[in-house]
Formats: structure tokens, sequence, C-alpha cells
């Protein structure tokens, strides 16, 4: 008779909790990605200082991102810490948190668009791990590139057929770049050149967009997939228009803006 072992977190990991009691020297949590174990937050790790309640911090059925302090996977003991935890840390965990939750969501509509068994859902999983970092990587880089671009998973053709159907109707995340053009030109026709310019780029490239915001003011904004592709957009086309701008004996600024994320990924 074999007994199934249970995968424990490693020390210094960063988890995602339940709280499920909340008592006057600590609280219990269940860890959400390791099965539901059980692991124990003591109050000296839950916040800098002295604590008069733990209840400030801390609430049955709440979700906290919290450090692997401490394992023991003789005694089955796991010590966390919430106040040990960065905000760059929690927001890194919680965004791999919803790509595995939309990778799950993406996996059961091809289950069911293709009728494909659990054994089937759970190679294809597998298969998807091979390559990516997450399910949910997977079916960005096919909404982006078609589903040649993992022909390397050798998908059945029903398979293939349902994911591309379902990554065809996804959102892709972007991101965008944008700063503040000054733009001048003291000729006659100096309107119609600055338009001019700024035309001849727009036609180039359909991720940029100028908005005219009062002369001599323009904003340039470009739409990637990326913060680094933008940003390799960007040069070219900045150098472009301040060229050919002062070619025709115009003046040229350009002040960067704070860049967004168009869309969650």
């Amino acid at each position: 008779m074999s007994t199934e072992i249970q995968e424990m977190p490693e020390q210094g990991e960063i988890v995602l909790a339940t709280v499920t009691k909340v008592m006057d020297h600590g609280a219990y949590v269940t860890l959400d990605e390791y099965g539901d174990i059980q692991g124990f937050l003591h109050i000296s790790e839950i916040a800098p200082g002295w604590i008069r309640s733990v209840n400030r911090f801390v609430r049955d059925g709440e979700k906290k991102v919290l450090l692997v302090k401490k394992v023991n996977s003789q005694r089955g003991d796991i010590d966390l810490s919430l106040k040990q935890v960065s905000k760059d840390q929690k927001k890194q965990k919680l965004k791999e948190v919803k790509k595995f939750e939309k990778g799950k969501t993406i996996l059961q509509n091809v289950k069911e668009k293709a009728k494909l068994t659990d054994k089937e859902i759970e190679k294809l999983e597998d298969s998807i791990y091979s390559k990516f970092d997450s399910v949910y990587d997977a079916f960005i880089e096919i909404g982006r590139n078609g589903i040649e671009s993992v022909k390397d998973l050798k998908l059945a053709k029903k398979t293939a057929t349902a994911i591309e159907e379902i990554c065809s109707k996804i959102k892709l995340p972007s991101v965008e770049i944008r700063g503040i053009m000054e733009i001048t030109n003291e000729k006659s026709d100096g309107v119609e050149i600055i338009k001019k310019v700024l035309l001849d780029v727009l036609k180039k490239d359909s991720t940029i967009d100028i908005t005219y915001l009062g002369a001599p003011k323009y904003r340039l904004s470009i739409t990637s997939q990326d913060f680094k592709s933008a940003e390799k957009s960007l040069k070219p086309i900045i150098e472009e228009i301040q060229t050919n701008i002062e070619k025709k004996k115009g003046s040229f600024k350009f002040i960067r803006e704070e860049s967004k994320k168009t869309r969650d990924n």
C-alpha cells in the first residue's frame, strides 16, 4: 500500500493562503497552491511593532500573500510571515495567481469545446508546461501569432481547432508609451510641413497615434505587446520626425510621459 507524499513549499517561497482561524497569538491558514495544507502565522510575523489585536490585520476567510519562513516536513509544520512580504512580492504573486486562474478557465473552455477527457486535458496541460511558464502565456502566444507558433506541441486536430477559436477571442495584453512633441516651423507653410511629416509617420505604422493638443504640442503614443518592443519602436520614430522637421528649418523637442498598461496581462 503506497502513501501519497504531500508536496510542501520551500523556505523563502512566496505563497497565497486563506486564513482559517484567528487567535490571540496568531492565525492558522491553508496554502491554496499546496492542496490546502495548513500553516501558522505567528503574531510576531503579522506586522512590525506591538499588535493589540490580530483581527485588525487578518480575518477569517481572507486571502493573504505570505513568506514561508520555516518548513519542518517531518512534523508538517509551516511557519509563515506577512510582515516580511514586500509590496512588489505581493503584486507579483497576485499577478501569477491571476494568470493561473485565467489559464485554468481557458483550459476548461477547450475541454468543453473539443470534448476532451480529463486525461486528455491533463496531457495537454503537461505538454504546454514543457514549453511555456504558464498555460495563459501559451494561449496569449497563440492569440498573437496563430496556432502555428505552438506546432512543437503536436496538438490533435480537434484540440488545435478549439484552441484557435478560443484564442481568437482573447483580449491580448498591451502597453502604451507616450510623450509630448513640441514642434514649430516659422515658414508661411509651416503648419502644412508639420502635418505632412506627422502623416507620413502615421501611414507607416498602425501602432502609432498622434493627437494635436494645441500649438506647438502633439502627443505621440505607441501601443505594443510589451514595454521593450514599444521602446524599440519609439527611438527611430522620434529620430525620423525630428530629422524631417529640422530639414525644413523647424524645431523639435520631445518630453516623455508616464507609460502605462492598456490592458491587464
